[in-house]
């Protein structure tokens, strides 16, 4: 039934996305050439900085307050130096994912630059919790070391999966000063 209602769905937004005005006008010895669309408008909040895409769509819908998932995803860009290491409980290893920082970032340029975001961290409260937490951690001078047991303590519990992430150097990694 679901999936009947978004076929329908989309098909009535297909039909109703064009006009008269600016669709292609097909002549039996001519066309006359479709009317582009207007770059789709990216809405301020979606910016988190100048140097990173826009945030993926939803962040009015979000799993958690928009200044929220803004501070989690921009952490995830800044810091991957801290959530590679961290682990996430929400079965999301069954995407792929290898630690929190996969609920956030989808893909890096070669200088380790955010160029794609991974949707799911705006939809899931555990991500999201699990960022946060790691970045209030961090932001108070807390080891990589001691937010990875912290985590590990709050998250891991009995029959909860994880994903397969590795642990810090030793030597607990670099505090944030």
């Amino acid at each position: 039934m679901a999936s009947a209602v978004v076929v329908a769905c989309s098909v009535a937004l297909a039909a109703g996305c064009s006009s008269s005005h600016d669709a292609t006008v097909a002549h039996a010895s001519s066309s006359v050439p479709v009317t582009a669309a207007p770059p789709v408008r990216v809405d301020d909040a979606q910016r988190i900085g100048v140097d990173l895409p826009p945030l993926p769509p939803g962040l009015l819908t979000a799993a958690r307050p928009p200044e929220v998932v803004r501070a989690v995803y921009q952490f995830a860009a800044r810091h991957p130096e801290v959530l590679r290491y961290v682990p996430c409980f929400c079965g999301c290893q069954n995407l792929g994912h290898r630690g929190n920082d996969d609920c956030f970032v989808s893909r890096r340029d070669a200088s380790g630059t955010v160029t794609a975001w991974e949707p799911h961290g705006m939809v899931c409260e555990v991500c999201l919790d699990v960022g946060a937490e790691a970045m209030r951690m961090h932001n108070s001078g807390a080891s990589v070391s001691a937010i990875r047991a912290f985590i590990d303590k709050k998250y891991a519990l009995p029959g909860r999966t994880q994903t397969p992430t590795p642990l810090p150097p030793r030597g607990g990694g670099i505090p944030h000063h």
